[in-house]
């Protein structure tokens, strides 16, 4: 593709209901499996000194699994890695649990959850677990977090001519923010991109500069399960841009972004 934005996949992480990495996830789309009505499981960040993982919660949790699992296959080291951080809202039980604090009398909020009510705590939390001094963004854009974490992120592998770390995360909301804001369950996904393919590299995505937004209906799943998380979660939004690399798939594939603009990505095998 002329005038395009390349970058080469070298890891996936993905932590979901019913998924517990990218092997798993892969099983899924190729339908060699089903997908298992099942809550997610949240592994214990053991990267993280003792104090900080008691702290941490289900964002810190999701973000540093499957931050981890992209890294793996490869044995990237995290402390040289920068990172795209990307989320509709951050660490939402948190949230909650400050709200009804300040709906008390006395409006005390713990110091605890106050350092991980900012938007960044999951960001912070990687840099404690893999010793990271190395750039960091962190945005969110509502149901359109997904596709703004990846043009970040690609954007800053061609700029810079290095690695980056993409991971987007949701968590769920307790009552009453739920019924406004009915994210489900957590739901996880990373993507160690790279300017260069590699020995790791499972397949190549490419924006064209002059041609990513498009007015086209985003691609769907045709497993209804898989289909449903792709719609409830925004982080999720990317389950068919990892389809198309899980598949070997060469494919134009259209992620939801922004209210009647999508973004446009070419996935191809390496």
């Amino acid at each position: 593709m002329d005038k395009a934005i390349q970058v080469f996949v070298d890891g996936v992480g993905i932590i979901a209901p019913g998924i517990d990495d990218w092997e798993q996830a892969r099983a899924l789309f190729a339908g060699k499996a089903s997908l298992v009505d099942a809550k997610t499981k949240l592994p214990p960040p053991q990267a993280l000194p003792a104090a900080e993982r008691r702290r941490s919660g289900a964002a810190v949790k999701a973000a540093i699994a499957v931050g981890t699992q992209a890294l793996a296959p490869c044995a990237y080291p995290a402390a040289d890695l920068a990172t795209v951080f990307s989320s509709s809202g951050g660490d939402s039980v948190n949230c909650h649990e400050i709200c009804a604090a300040l709906a008390t009398s006395d409006r005390v909020i713990s110091p605890t959850r106050f350092h991980n009510s900012v938007h960044n705590a999951p960001s912070g939390y990687w840099s404690i677990a893999s010793g990271s001094m190395a750039t960091s963004s962190v945005l969110c854009a509502h149901d359109g977090s997904f596709a703004a974490g990846l043009l970040e992120a690609m954007t800053q592998v061609v700029t810079e001519g290095q690695p980056v770390l993409l991971v987007a995360y949701d968590t769920d909301y307790p009552e009453p923010l739920r019924t406004v804001r009915p994210i489900p369950d957590t739901l996880g996904v990373a993507l160690l991109l790279s300017p260069r393919p590699g020995a790791h590299s499972i397949g190549q995505l490419a924006i064209a500069r002059d041609g990513a937004f498009t007015a086209q209906a985003a691609d769907t799943l045709d497993d209804a399960g898989l289909e449903s998380m792709r719609a409830s979660f925004p982080a999720a939004r990317g389950l068919t841009l990892l389809r198309a690399l899980a598949l070997g798939q060469e494919r134009q594939v259209v992620i939801d972004y922004l209210e009647g603009m999508q973004l446009s990505v070419r996935a191809a095998p390496c």
